[in-house]
């Protein structure tokens, strides 16, 4: 993986045969110095954990989590270069149990000729549970030094194990600034200019979507077209496909971005909801996935403080299975919208879960008698329904009988807000509450 680059001048050793064959520009641009990486400043920096790591001279094992082309291997190299370990890579997307003894036997051949090894494994997560155990004894010994990388969220890919042994490092996307000074340094090793426009450089950059590789893969592209005057934003997206945005349905992402969706609508924000609706969109992400969770919202953060709500998001989903994409996204959008600008309340949500406590803390407590049928003769001899009062005999129609278990404090669980349709609520809460207290004084 060879991002985020420089072409140091001491780059040229002397020519072979290999060296003359053609090398892609991102190989070119790989760097010698961890001075030389674009980008993760808050990890590399003199500041930054690695930083303080190498100054110390206490190197330990590691796990870069970040997407791709931002850097994971190259600095994985360049820390076995700074601390003289033998580097050795394997990806465990095609090594398996009888690679990883040789290559743990291996290691403990160069620790025993007194040179350590540093051991990067990209796609770390994809090492099933006793894979991953399997480095434990290795890394504890000092046989290795392990360095993993992945893209997906370590607390739910590797086990406890492995990461009470590693410290987690997170690299970010980089952004238009890094990307923009990666350019540069492409330019200067092409020995030439990009032949584009200011609006259409910086349309190059966002294709590249944060990712440097990508970006390097872009400008030589570019690099090698022939043409007479420099391209604006239209003719570079006719010649260049944007790069697809970085999403897995069932990683990372989808749990980022669907969070980013449920708390801009919670925040009463349609403009951004939209947006992440929409990058789930693109994405790909399964649209019955989305009006599910979409209804979930407003059951969730909504609920009686406007009813409607729910009615919108089902109407929203039975339109959707009517039309498909892409004409029944928009009736998700339009719910989304919806959601975001009703009033909240997450009375009833909390209400249900603080019964569901007392349920489970109460165990199998019987109905008080009186609110119990009385069908057979029996039933009746035993005080079923006795004292039972029928509220619509009532004055009010309401008896304010209590029907919670006999001996049972009465609890509050639904506290209605002062907000949307729960104001009413609210209103009539209350008063059955004064009704309740005067009769039952």
């Amino acid at each position: 993986m060879a991002d985020l680059f420089d072409r140091s001048p001491d780059n040229d050793d002397a020519p072979s045969r290999a060296d003359s064959a053609p090398r892609p520009l991102a190989d070119r641009l790989r760097p010698r110095r961890l001075g030389e990486v674009i980008g993760q400043e808050q990890v590399i920096g003199s500041e930054g954990p690695l930083g303080v790591m190498l100054a110390s001279g206490s190197l330990g094992s590691l796990v870069f989590w970040g997407p791709p082309g931002v850097g994971k291997t190259t600095i994985a190299r360049l820390l076995a270069d700074e601390t003289d370990l033998h580097f050795e890579q394997i990806s465990a997307i095609f090594s398996g149990v009888a690679e990883l003894k040789k290559v743990f036997e291996a290691a403990r051949h160069r620790r025993a000729n007194g040179q350590g090894t540093l051991l990067f494994v990209d796609e770390i997560h994809r090492f099933n549970r006793a894979q991953q155990d399997s480095f434990l004894p290795h890394m504890e010994d000092g046989t290795i030094l392990l360095v993993g990388a992945t893209t997906e969220n370590p607390s739910f890919e590797l086990n406890a194990a492995l990461l009470s042994r590693a410290q987690v490092l997170v690299l970010e996307r980089l952004g238009l600034s890094d990307l923009e000074r990666l350019a540069q340094r492409a330019e200067a090793e092409l020995g030439r200019p990009l032949p584009l426009d200011g609006p259409a450089r910086e349309a190059l950059l966002e294709m590249a979507d944060g990712d440097g590789r990508a970006l390097l893969n872009l400008i030589e592209q570019v690099a090698a077209w022939d043409v007479a005057e420099r391209l604006d934003t239209e003719a570079l997206s006719a010649r260049l496909m944007r790069r697809a945005a970085q999403y897995d349905k069932s990683g990372d992402a989808h749990y980022n971005l669907i969070s980013a969706l449920h708390k801009s609508v919670r925040g009463s924000d349609p403009d951004a909801a939209l947006y992440w609706l929409a990058r789930m969109l693109e994405g790909g992400e399964d649209p019955r996935y989305l009006a599910r969770r979409i209804t979930r919202m407003a059951v969730e953060d909504i609920g009686l403080a406007d009813p409607q709500a729910q009615t919108v998001c089902l109407h929203a989903w039975e339109t959707y299975e009517r039309l498909g994409s892409p004409e029944g996204d928009l009736a998700l959008g339009q719910a989304v919208a919806y959601l975001a600008l009703a009033p909240k309340s997450n009375a009833g949500y909390a209400a249900f879960k603080a019964a569901l406590r007392s349920a489970r803390k109460t165990g199998s407590e019987p109905p008080p008698k009186h609110i119990l049928n009385a069908p057979t003769q029996l039933m009746k001899d035993e005080g079923y329904g006795a004292g039972y009062a029928y509220d619509h005999d009532s004055e009010e129609g309401f008896s304010g009988q209590d029907y919670f278990p006999e001996g049972m404090k009465r609890p509050v669980f639904y506290q209605p807000v002062e907000r949307g349709f729960e104001r009413e609520l609210k209103r009539r809460l209350d008063y059955f509450a004064k009704l309740r207290a005067r009769r039952n004084s």
